[in-house]
């Protein structure tokens, strides 16, 4: 008896802040990354030759290799963390490691915009995987040997391929407790396993002595939050929060870690103290940023530097949070442009807004660390919110979607570092969020910096200027739920062109044409600034 499939809700630590990682996208990088991982495991830790495929009218075909998918995946396929030192360096590593990779662009029928269709070979088997990567570093692996599956990378799965599930799945029912069990058909067919933990050494052998059992494979998790059968959330929706909060009179981040740890099954201790973990990451990348940065291949240098000056000289229009505000955006996101080690906020095009804007106020309000944490807590929630209700994903929301979404965290989390109400947190979330609707993402010469780093700037002065009307008590209308519901309509309404595909906006004018075409001939651009008047 196959048992019902695992409910699914989102993580703060999963899906809104982190992973930690380097790389221009999370979305890409990253999650191509988890994806090569979960594919190294099916092969055992050997691939020798692999085959990608990605449809035309997907991001992948124009994006992979500028935004980081060859690098994470290629990365994936070395065994590589997301925040490894050598990820610059994956085709030399890949090269040393013998691996044969050829990667071709063709209709696949795809359904959505990163669908990466994966062939894996060495000298023993073939084994073939579909995977999607949904926002933030999120995936989903979709289906491995024409067989549908909906793995996340939050479970210690085993596959047992099988001639027929005849008695087998009793036998692994009565031997182990697992999450859910269920007989997947394809090309292949296996028994899929869900779990806590792998099946132990002695239901493995016991196992492969069956004739009907062909083989086993084991993949690990790649997220730090696990998911298990039975699993609830307090809420999932605002109204619902508001709803559960009718009787505690809690404050905002106290109900973001309400949430997260019945959600990861931890402690809120352990919450707060992974949430404080975080943010020593972020502060060490910014703090890097203020010193400046290296890196051959990006198109903008580290502006911080000039902007520092400037504003120490009183050369700038006066407004000391809202320009260290800007700068402390601008430092974290030359970090990421450097491939500096950062935290994905909700993603890492838009790792700038959040940080920026909570440490940055933060610091100049000489604020503790632990208020800044509850800060970052109370903006978690709202990005949960999101990723329930709409997106992360700029190729199926837009810029809306990750520095949209950072603003509106971002906005929260300030009215919290004010001591504003919880009423007045879910104002300045919703205003920050209409006020970002439609934005489109148009990344120039294939570069996750321009426009990127502009809009990390207004994402989080647009958090500044709502927290201040919301702590104003301006009258924001529409309820935050209303308005995530209306993200999502919006994203779906945008044209692909405006989707991080580089096929419209900004990315198709003659300017980033020419810089794309610097890029591409090996040229530093950001050692001669390509500046225009007009």
């Amino acid at each position: 008896m196959e048992t019902p499939e695992i409910k699914t809700y989102p993580s703060i630590f999963n899906d809104v802040i982190g992973p930690v990682m380097r790389g221009p996208s999370s979305s890409h990088c990253a999650a191509s990354l988890r994806i090569g991982r979960m594919c190294l495991d099916l092969m055992d830790g050997d691939i020798k030759e692999v085959y990608i495929e990605f449809d035309p009218n997907g991001s992948l075909a124009t994006t992979h290799k500028g935004q980081g998918s060859d690098m994470g995946l290629y990365g994936g396929f070395m065994g590589w963390e997301a925040d490894e030192e050598q990820l610059p360096n994956y085709l030399k590593a890949i090269e040393e490691a013998g691996i044969q990779i050829k990667i071709d662009i063709h209709p696949i029928g795809a359904t959505h915009p990163n669908t990466y269709k994966i062939t894996l070979k060495n000298h023993k088997e073939t084994r073939m995987v579909t995977a999607i990567s949904v926002g933030g570093g999120m995936i989903e692996i979709i289906e491995i040997d024409g067989a549908s599956v909906s793995m996340a990378g939050d479970f210690y799965q085993t596959l047992v391929y099988i001639k027929s599930p005849d008695q087998i799945i009793n036998h692994i029912e009565n031997s182990f407790t697992c999450d859910e069990i269920t007989v997947r058909k394809g090309d292949s067919s296996f028994i899929e396993i869900k779990a806590n933990k792998f099946i132990p050494s002695s239901l493995e052998a016991s196992l492969l002595e069956m004739k009907e059992v062909l083989f086993i494979k084991k993949v690990q998790p790649v997220l730090p939050i696990m998911a298990r059968k039975d699993l609830n959330v307090p809420f999932i929706s605002c109204n619902e929060m508001l709803e559960y909060n009718s009787d505690k009179n809690l404050e905002l981040w106290e109900l973001a870690v309400a949430y997260e740890s019945m959600r990861g099954n931890i402690s809120e201790d352990t919450v707060f103290e992974k949430m404080r973990a975080i943010l020593k990451i972020m502060l060490n990348a910014i703090d890097l940023g203020l010193q400046g940065t290296k890196y051959t291949d990006r198109i903008l240098g580290p502006q911080s530097l000039t902007f520092q000056e400037r504003m120490d000289g009183k050369k700038l229009v006066e407004g000391d949070i809202l320009n260290q505000v800007i700068l402390y955006t601008s430092a974290m996101m030359e970090v990421k442009s450097s491939m500096g080690v950062i935290v994905a906020a909700p993603t890492a095009g838009s790792c700038g807004a959040l940080p920026g804007a909570i440490i940055g106020i933060g610091r100049t309000l000489g604020l503790s660390e632990d208020e800044m944490v509850k800060a970052m807590l109370a903006a978690g929630i709202i990005g949960v919110f999101i990723a329930a209700h709409a997106t992360f994903a700029a190729e199926v929301g837009g810029c809306m979607a990750e520095c949209g979404s950072g603003s509106g965290m971002a906005a929260a989390g300030i009215v919290g570092l004010k001591k504003g109400s919880l009423s007045q947190s879910l104002s300045a979330a919703s205003m920050a969020l209409q006020s970002s609707l439609g934005m489109i993402c148009d990344m120039i010469a294939d570069r996750v910096e321009a426009p990127c780093l502009n809009r990390n700037v207004m994402a989080a002065t647009n958090a500044i200027s709502c927290a201040n009307m919301a702590l104003s008590d301006y009258d924001h209308l529409i309820p935050l739920d209303e308005v995530v519901e209306t993200m999502k309509r919006v994203g779906d309404a945008l044209p692909n062109t405006l989707r991080c595909t580089g096929l419209g906006g900004l990315a198709i004018t003659k300017t980033a044409k020419e810089i794309e075409a610097k890029l591409a001939k090996g040229e530093i651009i950001q050692d001669k600034p390509f500046f225009k008047v007009c």
